[in-house]
C-alpha cells in the first residue's frame, strides 16, 4: 500500500491510501496554520477507520513542489521522517530523491522540498502589532 501526502494547497490537506493503483480511503481536511499538529493524528485515524496497518504502507509518496514554505516544509518533513520509522521509500513528485545511508550503513530515501520563491514569514501582517492607547 502506498500513502499519498498532500500539503501543498495552504490550509487544505489530502491523504490517500492506495492499493495496487486504486484508492482504498482518502481525506481532505482543511487545517488553516494548524496541519503540523493535525498530519499526523489524521493519518492515524484515517489508517485506524480502514483497519490498515503502518507496517502495510511500502511507500510514501509526498507532493514536493508548491505552496506556502511552511505546509510544504511541513508535508515533506512528516514524509521523510514516517518513511524513514518505517524502512520504505519515500517519493516526491518533483527533483531528485536522494538515497543516504545512516550510521548503521541502512540505506533510505528522503525527498528535498523545491521552493518556488523566498519564503515570506519575517514579512508583518497588516492589522498586526501594537495597538495605540
Amino acid at each position: 500500500m502506498i500513502l499519498y501526502i498532500d500539503t501543498t494547497k495552504n490550509d487544505q490537506v489530502t491523504i490517500i491510501v492506495k492499493d495496487n493503483g486504486a484508492e482504498v480511503v482518502a481525506k481532505s481536511f482543511s487545517a488553516p496554520r494548524q496541519q503540523a499538529e493535525r498530519l499526523l493524528p489524521e493519518i492515524d485515524k484515517l489508517l485506524k477507520n480502514k483497519k490498515i496497518k503502518l507496517k502495510d504502507l511500502e511507500k510514501i509518496e509526498i507532493e514536493n513542489s508548491g505552496g506556502s514554505f511552511t505546509s510544504l516544509r511541513i508535508g515533506v518533513v512528516t514524509a521523510n521522517a514516517l518513511g524513514y520509522s518505517l524502512g520504505i521509500p519515500v517519493v516526491g513528485f518533483s527533483g531528485e530523491n536522494k538515497v543516504i545511508k545512516n550510521k548503521n550503513s541502512r540505506e533510505f530515501s528522503i525527498v528535498e522540498p523545491i521552493y518556488n520563491r523566498e519564503p515570506n514569514i519575517t514579512v508583518k501582517k497588516q492589522g498586526l502589532g501594537v495597538r495605540e492607547k
